[in-house]
């Protein structure tokens, strides 16, 4: 069945089988199972030899063959080996961001007519416990993303998580960027939910929280995604057990947002108040070389929630300190099982 959902289409296709059995969704970790660090490497676990890494302490190691960190980077067992991506609220954060990510990041570049595939099995085992409900980036991380290494490098395409504190169950959504004609201040995220609500479902003041989704994911609880970008279309593909399968497509070479009349109602609600109101080039992100990213980007920082009510959540950072802000929640933990990169290919 196909419904609309803004500019977007999804296309509901029945219950996935493919993710395994999920964990205990009511705690950051599965006190069921039995969790380690362990001697592995996380290059044991799954190919690494196409990405680079930026840890939550600014370090970019050389190779990532027979290498770890205690404190970012390393294998875990939980009768499963994973990988094991961390990032405090308050870290080093790249020159283009406010937030602290341990991340990988794609070697190649390609263009959306190129293309490329991106594949993750993932859970995520925690995310912030503060920050500010008002502010739609709080209690959220970047598992996946598509990244504009040229012209004002936006980002077509970041995966989220998002629970918010007290909740058994977050969500899963998608944003696209508009590429902006010109100034790019005025850029803007469009949010497409997955499983639960959108990025634009906030709470009515800082410590007050919407109503929890029904058909939400819960933390340590599994799930997948492909994005598959070939001859300019973007094709996303969600799965996890139990969970309606979810299949979406995106022109990356055509705008639906070329003039005012295009904003989507939850733009002219979230981003125009905050002056974020631009239109897209007519040819969206075609010619501009891209690349994937992959592992914890944390959306969750210490910013005054004044300097933009969007994306700056005024969380709990104690001054960096990585060991108190890891003890008190002000952090996020995501696990991979899977992962792999390749061409893209035609949708079946």
């Amino acid at each position: 069945m196909k419904k609309l959902i803004g500019p977007f289409i999804l296309i509901t296709i029945g219950f996935s089988l493919s993710c395994g059995t999920n964990s205990n969704n009511n705690a950051d970790l599965d006190a069921s199972q039995p969790i380690e660090n362990i001697a592995k490497y996380p290059s044991e676990v799954f190919s690494l030899d196409k990405w680079s890494l930026m840890l939550g302490n600014g370090e970019t190691p050389d190779t990532l063959l027979n290498y770890k960190h205690t404190d970012y980077f390393y294998a875990a067992n939980d009768g499963v080996d994973w990988v094991v991506f961390k990032a405090p609220n308050g870290g080093i954060t790249s020159p283009n961001s406010h937030n602290t990510r341990t991340e990988f990041g794609q070697k190649k570049r390609w263009t959306p007519r190129e293309g490329g595939r991106l594949t993750g099995t993932l859970k995520v085992m925690h995310v912030s416990t503060s920050g500010d409900a008002r502010i739609a980036a709080s209690y959220s991380v970047v598992v996946g993303q598509i990244h504009s290494d040229e012209g004002h490098k936006n980002e077509p395409l970041k995966i989220f998580y998002k629970k918010f504190p007290g909740h058994t169950k977050g969500s899963v959504f998608w944003n696209y960027e508009i590429n902006t004609e010109g100034d790019n201040s005025g850029r803007w995220d469009y949010s497409t939910a997955v499983w639960g609500h959108d990025m634009s479902v906030i709470g009515p003041d800082s410590v007050s929280y919407p109503s929890e989704p029904e058909d939400g994911i819960g933390l340590s609880e599994e799930f997948s995604y492909e994005i598959n970008v070939y001859e300019g279309v973007m094709y996303l593909t969600f799965e996890s057990q139990g969970h309606e399968s979810r299949t979406f497509t995106k022109n990356l070479l055509v705008s639906d947002f070329q003039s005012k009349e295009d904003l989507p109602e939850q733009t002219v609600n979230l981003f125009v108040p905050i002056g974020q109101d631009g239109i897209e080039r007519t040819n969206a992100y075609e010619g501009e070389l891209q690349f994937f990213k992959q592992g914890a980007y944390n959306q969750t920082n210490g910013r005054a929630t004044e300097t933009n009510m969007v994306w700056s959540t005024g969380s709990n950072t104690y001054n960096g300190d990585v060991e108190q802000q890891y003890a008190n929640g002000s952090y996020v933990e995501v696990w991979f099982k899977k992962s792999s990169l390749a061409h893209g290919t035609a949708p079946n």
